[in-house]
């Protein structure tokens, strides 16, 4: 209910905001609530509390009733010696015991005092709990890489169709130019064809990348939990250099913690293994009331019966079960100290690289731009000669071509810095 709410209040503002549209944070935050695959990894913590309850309550007093009506339609009998009722030895007799109605009740307490196996239960859960909360940090820490690698994927692909579509607005201002050149017979109607052409191609382009950006606002939302139907409005991220980089020293492994914990477990299935050397011991008391009845001698007669007594279950060899469970078990404890020594390694080399590539890619983004104003640069001074009809149209058209490129290596490079930046805070676990 409390997620609910929290996440009811997020749509709200964003519905306030809409003019600010969702920014990268919010969307982070609502995937933290409304995503179904962090729920369910908040549900296995939940479950394994339930599970909990359920093995403690192994330790309170069980009680139990049987009751039996049963009618002997024949009597058992018994054969004992004859001598027992005054006969000649080496005779004997048949004897019926009990009567045709017998109904029994029978009420029973049992208590663990000691069992071994249960402790190690308990124990192997509360370990257990802290595995599926490090679980749940590395689940929310991959659906947040998703949330804002889809995020700027998205915002790529926008920035780019805002290029096409302002190419493509230009061309046809070109073009309407270039037919009335032709018009008046300055420049052959093939001039125009080609840029127009060029300009099939820009629609083709941008139809595509609609299709595209289509696409990743619907996985967006999806990511975020919001229906796929609803209109969102995404904040512009600016193409700036390492603008979601958080404190680089708040470093959270999870990968590390999750192997951590799992060590804590085998350490504990080596203790449980050793405990189950010991014996269990319980405590137990029970009441029977047994009515009996026999109508045709008008017979009824009800006995009653109680006991106590304390039970001891030993297994004093087990066929080397446990021997050889404990060998399984220091193998894995040698398997997990070897993914512990390799995990922290990869997970540093990932840092590292990661790190790297920040800046490789902070520097490609701003040479990107000082090439597509130079390639900016170029175009308009094409255009401008085209008009004045001292170059070709297939001038023109390299020049387009070149600022389209230009066009899509800023894009690229900024996408390539963004994934670089978000590979780097996943790897020291700190995507917020």
């Amino acid at each position: 209910m409390k997620n609910t709410f929290l996440y009811l209040l997020l749509i709200l503002s964003s519905v306030q905001s809409k003019a600010q549209g969702l920014n990268l944070e919010t969307c982070l935050r609502m995937a933290d609530t409304a995503n179904i695959t962090v729920r369910n990894a908040q549900l296995d913590i939940e479950i394994n509390d339930r599970n909990r309850s359920a093995y403690l309550s192994a330790r309170l007093p069980q009680l139990a009733y049987s009751g039996d009506y049963k009618y002997n339609a024949i009597i058992p009998g018994q054969v004992v010696p004859g001598a027992f009722f005054g006969g000649a030895p080496g005779t004997f007799a048949t004897v019926q015991f009990g009567v045709p109605y017998n109904i029994s009740n029978t009420f029973q307490l049992t208590q663990i005092l000691f069992n071994p196996q249960l402790e190690y239960g308990l124990a192997a859960l509360r370990i257990n709990e802290e595995i599926v909360n490090v679980q749940q940090k590395l689940t929310s820490q991959d659906v947040k890489y998703q949330v804002a690698t889809t995020f700027f994927n998205l915002q790529a692909v926008s920035k780019q169709l805002k290029f096409v579509q302002s190419n493509l607005s230009n061309m046809e201002k070109l073009i309407s130019n270039m037919e009335a050149l032709v018009g008046q017979g300055m420049v052959i109607q093939t001039e125009a064809d080609k840029l127009k052409i060029s300009k099939m191609t820009l629609f083709n382009t941008s139809e595509s990348l609609k299709a595209t950006r289509d696409q990743l606002e619907t996985l967006l939302k999806i990511l975020i939990g919001m229906d796929p139907a609803t209109k969102i409005d995404l904040t512009a991220d600016e193409m700036v250099e390492k603008s979601i980089l958080v404190d680089n020293s708040a470093i959270n492994l999870p990968e590390l913690e999750l192997i951590a914990t799992q060590q804590k477990m085998n350490l504990e299935e080596h203790k449980g293994n050793n405990m189950a050397y010991l014996p269990n011991i319980s405590f137990y008391a029970a009441y029977n009331y047994n009515y009996n009845m026999k109508p045709a001698d008008n017979f009824r007669v009800g006995i009653e019966g109680a006991f106590v007594g304390l039970r001891v279950d030993w297994k004093l060899f087990d066929g080397l079960e446990k021997y050889h469970k404990q060998k399984v078990n220091l193998l894995n404890a040698e398997k997990l100290a070897n993914q512990k020594e390799l995990a922290t390694k990869q997970l540093e080399l990932k840092a590292a690289n990661a790190k790297r590539q920040i800046q490789v890619q902070t520097n490609a983004l701003a040479l990107s731009k000082e090439q597509l104003k130079l390639a900016q640069n170029v175009y308009d001074q094409s255009v401008a000669k085209l008009e004045l009809g001292t170059i070709s149209s297939n001038d023109l058209i390299t020049a387009d071509n070149g600022l389209q490129q230009a066009q899509t290596n800023v894009v690229a490079a900024y996408i390539q810095l963004r994934i670089a930046e978000i590979e780097y805070l996943r790897s020291i676990g700190s995507i917020q």
